[in-house]
């Protein structure tokens, strides 16, 4: 298969992630991520982490005012150390096993919040989240679904600009980290980079599914793009 191809196919499967993350907060990763591991893997997991870092730029520079600074510097804090284990992973854990662990209490998060139990945002499940984020993330460049969980009861432009500013910061750390562990390729970066174009038309054309997630439908968004991104990690870990 021709690097063209795979960037054409791999950039249909980042406009459709880029589409639902402008609405819910995320969604790119969840939807590129097995995209590009299947047309070739070699390009991850630095080729949708430098995707990732394109959209929530737009996103903020729209939100930027309605993110949750308090939650993010625990968070934010979290995410480094758990970078620097999810480098380890990357260099020489079975990513497999990691990613059912992950996906399997994802999913478990989600069926008792869909019950009404509420996880308590606090600095505790804040760091745990951002350094579970921070390895899955960093290692399958699927990281968003352990902070979501904690925002899912907020205002929509709430999720999106704190997920936003996550993201971009995580992203950046992740790269710069495996830029540092020898672990990311020119390869990678040149790929992510011709996907940009996607991102911004999946963004441009997202306002229909934003507003309509605004009038009350942005929780249970969340919890089916969290969902649907924890199966997602489990069957790939399973393939």
């Amino acid at each position: 298969m021709s690097d063209l191809t795979v960037i054409m196919l791999a950039g249909l499967a980042v406009l459709v992630g880029a589409v639902v993350q402008s609405g819910v907060g995320l969604g790119v990763g969840l939807v590129a991520a097995p995209v590009v591991t299947m047309l070739d893997p070699t390009l991850m997991p630095g080729c949708v982490l430098v995707t990732t870092l394109t959209l929530p730029i737009f996103t903020l520079s729209r939100e930027a005012g309605h993110a949750d600074w308090g939650g993010l510097k625990w968070a934010l804090g979290g995410r480094v150390f758990g970078t620097m284990a999810g480098v380890w992973v990357v260099a020489s854990a079975p990513k497999n096993l990691l990613g059912l662990i992950v996906g399997g209490m994802v999913l478990a998060a989600v069926a008792l919040t869909a019950w009404k139990v509420r996880i308590a945002r606090n600095p505790r499940t804040l760091i745990a989240a951002g350094a579970t984020s921070g390895i899955t993330g960093t290692s399958t460049s699927i990281g968003g679904p352990p902070l979501a969980i904690l925002y899912q009861h907020a205002p929509g432009p709430q999720v999106r600009a704190t997920l936003g500013v996550y993201f971009t910061v995580g992203a950046v750390l992740s790269l710069s980290f495996l830029t540092i562990a020898g672990e990311l390729t020119w390869r990678e970066v040149l790929a992510g980079l011709a996907l940009v174009p996607f991102t911004v038309t999946g963004f441009l054309i997202s306002g229909p599914l934003r507003r309509f997630l605004d009038q009350g439908y942005t929780r249970a968004g969340v919890l089916v793009v969290t969902a649907a991104s924890a199966t997602t990690l489990i069957i790939r870990s399973l393939a």
